[in-house]
């Protein structure tokens, strides 16, 4: 092999050689690098989505309220699959929000069912239902908000045009009205409204449905057909293995390639560096084997961790020129932070202290920890100036986003430009020195 490499690349691919078996004779590196992206990447897959079934919401029922009204929200709410509702006192549902035990409760009034349906009318104020939340659950909040309003406005609605208290109320709104439609046009048209309506309590009731509220009841006036688009042929929507395999992924080689400045901070201290370059090899010669060998080993690695994904996860890549290239980029990005980290670290135990701060921001400004499309608009902006979020959302796109290599070759020229950046300060620092 070596009648076939020029004279100059002899010890070039030497260097390069060492750096590798050197790399893989550290357990404690390939650990790092390798088993715990695996091993975490899977706990966040499966706990942001993966295959789990979404879980119902814990929501206490304070039930104040013991009218007919009163009793079938309370049904309708108890027969919804996504809410699992626990009866509770009024104290023990504060309680029990305080701890963190529910996320919300609802409070049924006394006297809610009669003021519900006057306001449905025109003739009263409209009562108010307390809602006790964790202040950590207002997403919660606002999906409670809405399955209760589709059982108020079905329950309430189905009594007052079909049940006993609404023919008792239309029979007392009437009288109420009879003396104003006189000298009131308003009051004529709505008594004229509410005559009607009684005419309509009058029709045969059907049965009650499996809820407990009356047939005849308003209900929403649409459904929603949800459908699930990505490009390419598997339109398979967000994969959290795949965004989690991609952030570990990200975050554990360039832990490596901390460790990769680390170790030519420590072969300067214990003058290994030096009887490198006493040898027949140059500084820009040097610099580039270590460069080469960390981006060698940081593409190795991360075609690795996602062929774990892939074979044991489902994660599918729906583009391998795409992601081999962005791969690679990510491995020279990685090599270069290396060499930037060894530059300009004055003791290793200070770098490695600096550059752990330095990539734990990078990583979480780039979404590798929570997807960077959940971050506030003006963070997502931010971020586009980090070359993680760059990473991760190309690794995102050439597989749950089904992109093919085209859509990702930008984020492999942002990820390269950020490499020549690193390496050309790294090696004006090491010249300087």
């Amino acid at each position: 092999m070596n009648a076939a490499l020029t004279p100059s690349l002899i010890p070039f691919v030497a260097l390069i050689r060492k750096d590798i078996l050197l790399f893989l004779s550290d357990r404690r590196a390939l650990v790092m690098t390798l088993v715990l992206p695996v091993v975490i990447a899977a706990f966040f897959g499966s706990l942001f989505g993966g295959s789990a079934k979404t879980s119902a919401i814990e929501v206490a029922l304070v039930q104040q309220d013991g009218s007919e009204i009163g009793n079938r929200i309370a049904a309708g709410l108890k027969a919804d699959p996504n809410l699992r509702i626990t009866p509770m006192t009024r104290e023990a549902a504060e309680k029990a929000v305080r701890k963190g035990d529910q996320k919300v409760a609802i409070v049924l009034p006394a006297g809610f069912g009669e003021a519900a349906g006057a306001a449905l009318f025109g003739n009263g104020g409209k009562p108010a239902i307390p809602l006790l939340y964790d202040p950590s659950q207002p997403a919660v909040l606002g999906m409670v908000k809405g399955m209760l309003t589709q059982q108020v406005m079905s329950v309430v609605s189905a009594e007052m045009f079909g049940g006993k208290m609404g023919q008792e109320m239309t029979e007392r709104s009437l009288r109420q009205l009879d003396a104003k439609a006189q000298t009131d046009p308003d009051s004529r048209a709505l008594r004229d409204m509410l005559a009607s309506v009684q005419k309509f309590q009058a029709l045969p009731q059907k049965d009650a449905g499996a809820s407990g509220a009356a047939g005849r009841g308003l209900s929403m006036p649409f459904t929603t057909r949800d459908q699930q688009l990505s490009s390419g042929a598997a339109e398979q929507g967000y994969n959290a293995y795949a965004h989690a395999f991609a952030g570990m992924g990200v975050q554990f080689i360039l832990f490596m390639g901390i460790d990769m400045g680390i170790g030519i901070l420590l072969a300067q201290r214990t003058g290994v560096w030096n009887r490198l370059l006493a040898a027949p090899v140059g500084l820009t010669q040097l610099l580039l084997s270590r460069a080469a060998s960390g981006a060698i080993i940081a593409f190795t690695l991360l075609c690795i961790v996602f062929a774990v994904a892939v074979a044991v996860f489902g994660v599918h890549i729906a583009s391998l020129p795409g992601f081999l290239g962005l791969a690679l980029c990510f491995g020279v990005l990685t090599a270069s932070l290396g060499l930037l980290i060894a530059a300009f670290g004055k003791t290793p135990e200070a770098a490695r202290r600096i550059a752990m701060f330095a990539v734990l921001i990078m990583v979480m400004l780039g979404g590798a920890w929570m997807p960077s499309f959940l971050f506030p608009e003006w963070l997502q902006k931010l971020t586009m100036a980090v070359p993680t979020r760059w990473a991760v959302d190309g690794l995102d796109a050439v597989t749950w986003r089904g992109m093919d290599a085209m859509a990702v070759a930008p984020a492999m020229g942002v990820e390269l430009a950020f490499a020549l950046v690193f390496g050309l300060l790294a090696v004006w620092k090491f010249k300087r020195a």
